[in-house]
C-alpha cells in the first residue's frame, strides 16, 4: 500500500532533525510543524528544506518547519502518535539513554499500552474527566479561597459585623476574581476537552461558550423544542459541554480526512462549529432542559415527605445536579421560599453535599497516602471544599477515581438526614455553601447545620474508608 503524504513527510521530517529521540515536543500553528530539539548539532537544515512538501524552514526557540494549512495538522498528530504523545506533550529524551535505559522505556510504554487497550470504557470516561480537570485544580483552589473570604465577609456585611463601601469593594473585588473561573468554566472546560480527545482547542473553548447563549435577545430567547419553553444560559453544564466537544472531535477529525488540504484552515473549522453549535443549542440544552423541568416536580414530591427521607435523598443527589448544570433550576425555589417564609430549607440540605465530599478526600488521603500525586491534589482542594467549593474535590479527586464519588455523594445524604430530622433550618440567603453558610442560617439554628456538616463530614469518610477505597490503592 502506497505511503500517505502525511505519513512520508512525518518519516523524512524525523530523519532530517535526528531523529525522534532529538525531539522533545510537537505542536503546529496554521501552517508549521513546531518542535523543540534537544540537540541542534543533529539537525540537517539542508536536508529539511530539499524535502518534498516542505515550504520552508524556521529556526527561532522551536524548529518550525513550513508545510501549508491542512496538511500540517494531519503531519503534527502523525509525528505525534508514532512518539506515543498527544499534540503539545513532553517526548521522553532517548538520545542520551543506554541500551537497558532504552529497553526499560521501552517496555514501560509497551506495558501502558496493553493496560489502556484492556481498560474498561467507565475507567477510560474517568481518566478523560480527569485529565480535563486537573489542570484547572490550580485556579480552582486560588479562586475557591477568594470565594470562599467574599462569601464568609458577605455574610458578615449582611449581618451587619462590618459596614462600609471600603467592605463592600473589596467584597466585589474577591467575586469578579472568582468569577473569572467558574463563572467561564464552561469555557475552559471545552478547551481542556478538546485536548484530551484530540479536537481543536480553540473551537473547544467556543463551543463550551455556546453555552452560556451570549448574544442571545433575552426578550425573545430561544425556545426549548423538549418542553416548549424557553432555553437558558448554562443547561446541560459541564458535562453537556465534555459530550458536545467529544462529537465535535469526532467531526473535525472526520473532516480534516476529506476536505482538501488547501481549504481545510477554512472550511473544516466552520463546519465544525456550525453543527455543532447547533446539536449543542437545539438538542444537548434542550434535553437537560427537559430533565431539570422534571426535577422539579420530583423535588417538589421530596420535599413534601419530608423528614430524614428528604434530606438524605437531596444531600445525596445534589452533586450530580450540579454536574448537569440541573442546580440552576433550584434558584427560583430558593428566592421563592425566602420570599414566602424569609428563608429557604433547601439550600442548607443541599450544601450536606459538599460535606460528604470533604469526609471522603480525607478517607482517600490516609488510605492512598502513597500517592504523593493524589495526596497532593487532596491537601490543595480540602480548604476551599471545607469553604464550600466543591468543583477541586469533585472534578481533581472523587470523580476520577469513581467509587469515592458515589460514597461522598452518601455522606452528603447522611448530612441532609441529619438536617431532615432536625427540621426547620433554613437560610436567609443563597449563595455561600459550607462552613461560609453559617453565619446565614435563621433563628439562631446554627448548630443544627453544624451538627449536619459533621455528620456529612463523618458519613463521607466512613463510607470512603471502608466502601469507597479504589482497588489499586487496596494492593
Amino acid at each position: 500500500m502506497a505511503e500517505k503524504k502525511e505519513e512520508r513527510l512525518a518519516r523524512e521530517i524525523y530523519e532530517q532533525v535526528g531523529g525522534m529521540g532529538n525531539v522533545n515536543k510537537i505542536v503546529h500553528c496554521m501552517t508549521r510543524v513546531r518542535m523543540g530539539i534537544n540537540d541542534d548539532g543533529k539537525v540537517n537544515l539542508a536536508g529539511l528544506k530539499a524535502i518534498d512538501g516542505v515550504m520552508g524552514v524556521v529556526e527561532d526557540d522551536t524548529l518550525q518547519v513550513v508545510i501549508g494549512p491542512g496538511l500540517v495538522n494531519k503531519v503534527a498528530q502523525k509525528m505525534a502518535d508514532e512518539a506515543g504523545v498527544k499534540l503539545g506533550d513532553p517526548i521522553e529524551t532517548q538520545f542520551n539513554m543506554s541500551d537497558k535505559e532504552r529497553v526499560e522505556a521501552k517496555a514501560a510504554q509497551m506495558k501502558a499500552e496493553v493496560k489502556k487497550k484492556n481498560q474498561k470504557p467507565w475507567s477510560k470516561a474517568l481518566k478523560s474527566i480527569s485529565n480535563i480537570f486537573v489542570p484547572l485544580i490550580p485556579a480552582f483552589v486560588g479562586a475557591g479561597i477568594i470565594g470562599g473570604i467574599a462569601s464568609v465577609l458577605g455574610n458578615m456585611l449582611l449581618a451587619g459585623d462590618i459596614s462600609g463601601a471600603s467592605w463592600e469593594n473589596i467584597i466585589t473585588v474577591m467575586n469578579i476574581i472568582k468569577n473569572g473561573v467558574f463563572a467561564y468554566l464552561v469555557i475552559y472546560v471545552g478547551i481542556n476537552s478538546a485536548t484530551e480527545f484530540g479536537g481543536n482547542p480553540s473551537l473547544g473553548g467556543v463551543l463550551g461558550g455556546v453555552t452560556l447563549l451570549t448574544g442571545m435577545n433575552i426578550e425573545k430567547p430561544l425556545p426549548n423544542i423538549f418542553t416548549g419553553g424557553n432555553l437558558s444560559a448554562g443547561q446541560g453544564g459541564i458535562i453537556g459541554v465534555i459530550i458536545a466537544v467529544f462529537l465535535m472531535s469526532l467531526l473535525e477529525k472526520r473532516l480534516h480526512k476529506i476536505v482538501p488540504d488547501s481549504l481545510d484552515i477554512i472550511i473544516t473549522p466552520t463546519i465544525t462549529l456550525l453543527i455543532m453549535s447547533l446539536i449543542t443549542i437545539f438538542l444537548l440544552m434542550p434535553i437537560a432542559g427537559a430533565i431539570s423541568n422534571s426535577l422539579v416536580g420530583v423535588l417538589n414530591a421530596i420535599l413534601n415527605i419530608g423528614g430524614a427521607f428528604s434530606g438524605f435523598v437531596l444531600g445525596a443527589t445534589f452533586l450530580p445536579m450540579v454536574m448537569f448544570g440541573l442546580h440552576q433550576i433550584l434558584t427560583p425555589i430558593h428566592l421563592e421560599m425566602i420570599s414566602q417564609t424569609g428563608k429557604t430549607l433547601l439550600l442548607p440540605i443541599l450544601a450536606m453535599a459538599g460535606a460528604g465530599q470533604v469526609g471522603a478526600a480525607c478517607a482517600l488521603w490516609i488510605r492512598c497516602h502513597k500517592d504523593k500525586e493524589l495526596v497532593e491534589l487532596i491537601k490543595g482542594a480540602l480548604p476551599v471544599g471545607v469553604l464550600g467549593i466543591g468543583e477541586p474535590l469533585i472534578y481533581g479527586v472523587t470523580l476520577p477515581l469513581g467509587k469515592p464519588f458515589v460514597t461522598a455523594c452518601l455522606g452528603g445524604g447522611i448530612g441532609g438526614a441529619v438536617l431532615g430530622l432536625l427540621g426547620n433550618i433554613g437560610a436567609t440567603s443563597i449563595g455561600p455553601s459550607g462552613v461560609a453558610l453559617i453565619p446565614l442560617i435563621a433563628g439562631g439554628r446554627w448548630w443544627g447545620y453544624v451538627l449536619g456538616l459533621l455528620a456529612g463530614y463523618l458519613g463521607g469518610f466512613v463510607i470512603t474508608f471502608f466502601f469507597g477505597i479504589p482497588q489499586k490503592y487496596k494492593k
